[in-house]
């Protein structure tokens, strides 16, 4: 546990979290707060799946962080998480995703540090935290980014809630996990190296918007038409 905790304060790029959709958002606060966030629909929430060679993971995405949302929802509309590969993976903490520059086999040296050129200011909120299947947003170091501003494109999953606790406050959550976790599972217990990168290639395949069911519905009127 000390050694992933450890590891874990060495990123100097993004890290991927994910959350149970039964567990409670929060471990602190009132319990209004508490009951508030879990309890709210998610036909409020932006909601994809990320389609991956071992599976499907469906996410939302928190309104609470808007900055993290609408990117996240430019970049799926733009494509550009086709093809990048799960870089970064430990099992019992997390599975890291979203550098475009692994898209291209000969700059693996230089995996976990691409993005698409702009940082994110965070958006830390009381009650978002590193539980199963969170989404948090990766970043560079404190002593280069002493705002703690997230990286443009890269993020990660938790696997573990509590080899991630240390990461609150830390690193943007801004999506939790509402149906994959058996996914999750399967990408963390891969065979990795010695740098934490899967042996076998295992990647987002592509990310696409989740339409609500009312949308569903009108879109499906509107082909009859």
């Amino acid at each position: 546990m000390k050694k992933i905790i450890f590891n874990t304060l060495l990123f100097l790029t993004a890290l991927t979290f994910t959350v149970s959709c039964s567990s409670s958002l929060s471990r602190e606060g009132s319990g209004d707060k508490k009951e508030d966030m879990t309890t709210k629909s998610m036909a409020d929430r932006p909601v994809f799946d990320i389609v991956t060679d071992l599976g499907t993971i469906r996410v939302a995405l928190y309104n609470e962080t808007p900055k993290h949302r609408d990117n996240f929802e430019k970049l799926v509309s733009e494509g550009f998480y086709n093809g990048v590969l799960f870089h970064r993976v430990i099992d019992g903490f997390m599975i890291q995703t979203g550098d475009p520059l692994t898209k291209d086999p000969s700059k693996a040296d230089l995996y976990g540090t691409g993005g698409p050129g702009y940082t994110i200011p965070a958006e830390f909120v009381q009650g978002l935290t590193h539980k199963k299947g969170a989404l948090a947003a990766a970043r560079r170091g404190d002593a280069a980014n002493p705002k703690k501003e997230s990286s443009g494109s890269q993020f990660y999953i938790v696997q573990n809630a509590e080899s991630c606790a240390p990461l609150d406050g830390e690193y943007t959550v801004f999506g939790e996990t509402i149906s994959g976790l058996d996914v999750i599972d399967s990408i963390a217990a891969v065979q990795t190296d010695r740098r934490d990168r899967p042996t076998t290639d295992i990647r987002i395949k592509y990310i696409k918007p989740v339409l609500p069911e009312s949308e569903k519905a009108e879109t499906a009127a509107d082909a009859e038409q």
